[in-house]
């Protein structure tokens, strides 16, 4: 061992153990073992800084960011609602939601299809009764499984293709994960249908902050749009596609004037059977999210929407909504919105209320006097927002990422996703161009503002990856993959082939865990390559072991994001992933491996 593959090995020991420790961020380690690495002479410094112009982290922020163009779309929600009446028990919606999250993450990045279909399963699990504890593990292990199916669905695929150009001179293409990814699918959704119920009943989600939030109902008002002629629709049809949990308070036509809604409450509340026409105001009251799909879904207007009435020229990026409380010192305490002229004096839009103590508020929201007390939900200007809300004397609330008001639901975030994947898949443009493309595309179309998808990306799992490929190269440049390969080798030495590559993903999968699925592979990926030419073996196979090893990291909450990302919410305990991922795991390789070999022939031709 020269003294180079010494150093490249001690500081990637140091690296790993701090990994394992967990005192220090990733990010922070990573970057720490870069700079090292370049005051050891180990990485040279023209090098130092290539990882953040690999097209492998342009591939996973543009992935995340895609992610995040269609979880915020509603299109999943759509495609879902005729489906979720019909999942009553658990046995049902766990291979449902599971399927589901499973073919979304063949086509997005793993943990954005889990991010989409959680909603979704919190929302099915209130209304039924059943624990989030049994759906959102195996829904985290399904997206886990269906991101190994394609290119772009599991961080591995993406670095392993990278570590294969270098190699052989030639990438993994989009699809050639998916003969074994659809095998490995299928064995685990049918063990995930039966599985779910090793996993311990009595876990409830962790508390969150929007949990502190003791707000109850708020009461919105949206206009029926004049497009279309009348509407072909009942206010008992209205409130059905909210599934009952937003109500209809009164109905005003748009002939009674803004005053016409200040009978009593009892007198105002609209029959199931009327008809609601154009230019309609009716009033609703339900929670903030479930009036936000409310409206997405029933192509309703809130008042507000479009420029402001001081610059016409504002465009929809630079709003913002915010909650707050009326102080008694403000200056609406006993005045209307009207009154007050808010929106032409203060450029602000009231857009809900919650008032303790009242079932239906009486007014509407234009004509309502506000009390101190009241939670009021106001759309403006992000850039003037602190200077009106002080004016208003309206403390604001920690933000909870309330969407109404400001969400924009579209099927466009989806087509997107699917005309970058068909340019792909035709050999028209590379992975990269592409998904640069589709985010370029979400920006030209308005569904998603700058500020959004910065908010989008994990930096620091992109730092990471940033820094940890040249620190990972140093072991390859020094030598020290063919060093470690040598040794592998030797322990597998006299086994048949097949077991050699059984031997390689066990490796991938014990280490991914406690290290990271990126680093995995961008340290095993050469090892393993270089033991396949030691072997006189087609190194493909072992390649792909590798990737599949990594992406399977179903023991521990720490070592995948879509594991971390339903701990809480689910309620879970360390051990409680290997009830479930431990029998995963075993039947990941008992035909993985197998699958493997056939697709990708282990012994060169």
């Amino acid at each position: 061992m020269t003294l180079d593959q010494a150093l490249a090995f001690g500081l990637m020991g140091v690296t790993i153990a701090l990994f394992l420790w967990g005192r220090f961020a990733y990010d922070a380690v990573a970057l720490a073992s870069l700079l090292i690495g370049v005051l050891l002479g180990i990485i040279p410094l023209d090098k130092a800084f290539s990882g953040f112009s690999d097209d492998v982290v342009l591939i996973v922020a543009a992935a995340l960011v895609i992610s995040r163009a269609v979880a915020t779309s509603g299109a999943v929600e759509v495609i879902m609602r005729p489906v979720t009446p019909h999942l009553r028990s658990t046995a049902i919606q766990v291979p449902v939601l599971a399927g589901a999250t499973m073919l979304i993450a063949m086509f997005t990045k793993n943990v954005g299809a889990l991010a989409i279909m959680m909603p979704v399963a919190l929302q099915l699990a209130r209304r039924t009764g059943t624990p989030p504890a049994a759906l959102l593990m195996p829904m985290a292990f399904a997206a886990m499984t269906g991101g190994v199916v394609t290119l772009v669905g599991t961080a591995p695929n993406i670095i392993m293709s990278r570590v294969r150009e270098e190699l052989t001179g030639a990438p993994f293409r989009m699809f050639d994960y998916t003969p074994v990814g659809l095998g490995i699918c299928a064995v685990a959704l049918l063990f995930l249908a039966v599985g779910w119920r090793l996993l311990p009943g009595g876990r409830r989600g962790a508390a969150s902050m929007e949990s502190a939030f003791t707000i109850g109902q708020y009461t919105v008002e949206a206009r029926v749009p004049e497009e279309g002629g009348e509407v072909p629709m009942t206010v008992a049809e209205l409130e059905a596609l909210s599934e009952g949990e937003v109500q209809v308070s009164a109905v005003v036509p748009p002939s009674a004037g803004p005053r016409s809604a200040s009978r009593p409450a009892a007198s105002r509340l609209p029959s199931p059977d009327q008809r609601l026409a154009p230019n309609d105001v009716v009033m609703l009251r339900g929670e903030a999210a479930e009036l936000e799909r409310l409206v997405a879904r029933a192509g309703l207007v809130l008042p507000g929407d479009g420029p402001t009435a001081d610059d016409p020229t504002t465009d929809e990026d630079d709003m913002q909504v915010l909650e707050g409380v009326v102080t008694s010192e403000s200056p609406l305490v006993g005045r209307s919105p009207a009154a007050m002229t808010l929106r032409s004096r203060h450029g602000v839009t009231l857009l809900a209320v919650s008032r303790r103590g009242e079932q239906h508020i009486q007014d509407r929201l234009s004509q309502l006097r506000l009390r101190a007390g009241d939670v009021v939900l106001l759309r403006g200007l992000a850039a003037t927002m602190p200077d009106n809300l002080g004016e208003l004397r309206v403390l604001p609330l920690a933000e909870r990422g309330t969407a109404l008001g400001k969400g924009r639901r579209s099927w466009l975030p989806l087509a997107v996703l699917v005309g970058a994947m068909a340019l792909v898949a035709a050999g028209v443009l590379n992975i990269v161009l592409a998904f640069f493309a589709a985010v370029v595309a979400l920006f030209a179309l308005r569904i998603m503002s700058t500020r959004e998808a910065y908010d989008a990306v994990d930096w620091p799992v992109v730092v990471l990856l940033a820094a940890l490929i040249p620190v990972s190269g140093a072991i390859q440049h020094t030598g020290g993959t063919d060093l470690l390969a040598g040794w592998l080798t030797g322990a597998v030495q006299g086994l048949p082939a097949i077991a050699a590559l059984g031997v390689t993903m066990l490796l991938a999968m014990a280490v991914t865990p406690f290290l990271n699925n990126a680093a995995t592979v961008l340290v095993m990926g050469p090892i393993a390559a270089s033991l396949a030419g030691k072997l006189g073996l087609n190194p493909d196979p072992f390649l792909m072991a590798v990737a599949l090893g990594a992406a399977s990291d179903f023991l521990t909450p720490i070592g995948h994001q879509c594991n971390t990302l339903v701990m809480g919410p689910g309620g879970y305990r360390f051990g409680d992933y290997a009830r479930l991922g431990l029998p995963l795991s075993i039947l990941v390789v008992l035909a993985g491996v197998p699958l493997i070999a056939y697709v990708w022939p282990v012994v060169p031709h």
